[in-house]
């Protein structure tokens, strides 16, 4: 008796699946929208933020050094966006060549909690190499740097996924709303001039 609820249950179950996948547009609106790119002019604050070694940072000094710069931001302990995003870094970081002065920068949107060591562990986690810093700073001017970068949330858990990739000759920002794979992320650095 039970052997035939089983085997009823299993076939409802299968019916009701294959009309959710036949149902137009189910399957395809699990794939990830594409991201969109545009090219921005950002007016960067002058702040002071602290990098995981603890040392502070004229941060519009450093991003307009005319090194190129990739900017994102991120909270240690996300669990969502955040790997995703510093994946991308960790193997962007494979790709450069010796000496390159491409600079990562990770700029906390949870100030409150990334402290210096947290930061650095967090770096350890995805085997950050030299030219990678997470900043962190005071929330009014993490909140000054993220309303300058059009990022502002009043809420971490409201963030979302953003690159901005700084043009070392012309100084505008390339500003990648959305999520990358490695290889595209790559590709945009290409684009960019940057690698």
């Amino acid at each position: 008796m039970n052997g035939r609820r089983n085997r009823l249950r299993g076939r409802i179950a299968g019916l009701v699946f294959a009309s959710w996948a036949a149902w137009p547009g189910v399957l395809s609106a699990q794939a990830p929208p594409p991201y969109t790119r545009t090219l921005e002019g950002y007016a960067v604050p002058e702040v002071t933020l602290v990098n995981q070694e603890g040392a502070k940072v004229n941060l519009k000094a450093m991003l307009e050094s005319g090194e190129p710069v990739i900017v994102d931001f991120i909270f240690g302990t996300c669990t969502t966006i955040c790997p995703v995003l510093s994946a991308g870094y960790a193997n962007l970081q494979t790709k450069l060549p010796a000496g390159s002065k491409v600079h990562l920068v990770s700029i906390s949107i949870d100030p409150e909690n990334d402290t210096p060591k947290v930061m650095r562990d967090y770096l350890k986690r995805y085997r950050a190499r030299p030219g990678w810093d997470f900043f962190t700073g005071k929330r009014e001017d993490i909140d000054k740097v993220m309303r300058a970068f059009n990022a502002y949330i009043p809420n971490k858990m409201s963030h979302f996924p953003l690159t901005n990739i700084r043009d070392p000759k012309t100084g505008k920002w390339i500003r990648i709303f959305g999520l990358m794979s490695s290889s595209e992320f790559v590709a945009e650095c290409r684009k960019a001039g940057i690698l």
